[in-house]
């Protein structure tokens, strides 16, 4: 579970600014709020950010991005530069002086927290730091700085450590070379990035879609059924075999393929600009396609198919979200789903039934979260997400983007409808439109 985050000269964020899933001291929803005994907290399953267009929400989720493909795939050469974005707004001088961008992440493994920062330039890794915190004190597992490793005393004295880090090139993560290395001591923190922390961008696409022709899958048999509740038009997903030298692929990958694809072994294709989804296997040596189509039912009960890109915007997002929200309606589920731009695409009541299926899910004890990007005002409800659980993203004059939660403004009561305000400007995090030259925000200040 995400505690905290905290950014630092990545793009529209100038300053320090601090992401928090602590809960505050409000009741509401309290029974879907996960409880830390041992750390005396709570942690929130869900926030939403919203903000007007180039607010900075977008460039909090590629921060996430950034850091998860740092850590998991690191750079590949040495001397490639790390494809860090720093913010561009500065004046000449401050520029010549370019300070690092930093990155900090609290976060829960195994009912251990643990922080984890770095500081880059495109050129190395400045400074990196793990800490393991308990609820009486906090260790400092490795200090990297001025390129020594400072390690903890209790592993201090193991020399293939010690070799792992000699070998961790300057624009390269200790933790993720540790990993390649087999180093077991910092894997539970290599994992959470790896594998818990999944991240949906607006153009994302589910990626294990194989799943989707197995007609024997748990997860096809649920998606048939929740896309029939949430009245999509499709009655239920199916597969048809297909000619591989039909496929709309390029002639080089068509060869690649034919060379690359064992026996008995599987692969999925995505073929643009129409989304059509397919899976190759060879079986005999012969190459098998097939390719993801949807079914729906006619008025006299008979049925048509469609190709994928012939479904609306709206249900191709509906196919591509859908399994995330499963997955994190289960029970035991510790994914962090942080998901750009949620309602693209897809109607306000959708979003809400998806979330609020979510939400009844979350208890004082479940370990998933759900983090989102908005626009859709008429989620900034009370019945639906607490005060603490509702961010703003808002850029000022400068362009140096902040982040605050509803919970700081003390005006807000629990019981109070917050859109008017937030859509008056009180609130900040909307955009300042042009109109008939003069600043429509004007007004909106002036009515605050």
């Amino acid at each position: 579970m995400i505690i905290n985050i905290s950014i630092e000269n990545w793009m529209s964020f100038r300053e320090k600014v601090t992401f928090s899933m602590i809960a505050s001291r409000e009741r509401q929803h309290g029974h879907r709020i996960r409880r830390l005994k041992t750390y005396q907290t709570r942690v929130l399953p869900i926030a939403a950010i919203y903000g007007g267009n180039a607010s900075g929400k977008t460039n909090f989720f590629k921060a996430l991005s950034f850091a998860k493909n740092l850590v998991v795939k690191g750079t590949s050469q040495p001397d490639r530069p790390i494809p860090v974005k720093t913010f561009k707004l500065r004046s000449k001088r401050s520029r010549r002086a370019q300070p690092p961008s930093r990155f900090s992440f609290e976060l829960l493994i195994d009912e251990v927290i643990y922080e984890f920062s770095f500081a880059v330039n495109s050129r190395e890794v400045l400074e990196e730091k793990l800490v393991a915190i308990s609820s009486a004190s906090e260790k400092v597992l490795y200090d990297r700085r001025l390129r020594e490793p400072n390690f903890h005393d209790s592993i201090a004295d193991d020399e293939f450590l010690e070799f792992a880090f000699r070998g961790t090139r300057s624009n390269q993560l200790f933790l993720t070379n540790s990993v390649s290395q087999n180093v077991d001591n910092f894997l539970p923190v290599y994992h959470w990035f790896a594998e818990t922390l999944v991240l949906v961008a607006p153009d994302s696409r589910f990626e294990p879609f194989e799943q989707f022709f197995d007609e024997g899958s748990s997860l096809r048999s649920v998606m048939n059924e929740k896309l029939q509740q949430l009245d999509t038009g499709i009655a239920k997903l199916a597969s048809e075999k297909v000619q591989f030298e039909s496929l709309p692929l390029p002639e080089s990958l068509r060869t690649e393929l034919e060379e690359e694809v064992k026996e008995d072994s599987t692969i999925r294709l995505r073929a643009e600009p129409d989304n059509e989804r397919y899976l190759l296997t060879r079986k005999n040596g012969d190459l098998i396609a097939k390719k993801l189509v949807t079914i729906h039912t006619n008025a006299d009960g008979t049925t048509t198919k469609f190709e994928i890109g012939q479904e609306s915007d709206g249900s191709q997002r509906v196919l591509d979200l859908l399994p995330a929200f499963l997955e994190l309606s289960t029970h035991d589920s510790n994914r962090v789903y942080v998901i750009d731009e949620l309602d693209r695409s897809l109607h306000t009541l959708l979003v809400r039934e998806l979330l609020e299926a979510y939400l009844s899910t979350c208890s004082t004890e479940t370990s998933k979260q759900l983090l989102l990007t908005t626009h859709d005002v008429l989620l900034m409800d009370q019945k639906l997400l607490r005060r603490d659980e509702m961010w703003v993203a808002e850029r000022d004059a400068s362009g140096n983007s902040a982040l605050a939660s509803f919970s700081e403004y003390s005006k807000i009561r629990y019981d109070k409808d917050i859109r008017k305000s937030y859509l008056q400007g009180r609130l900040g995090g909307i955009p300042r439109i042009l109109m008939g030259g003069s600043m429509a925000d004007q007004k909106q200040s002036d009515v605050a």
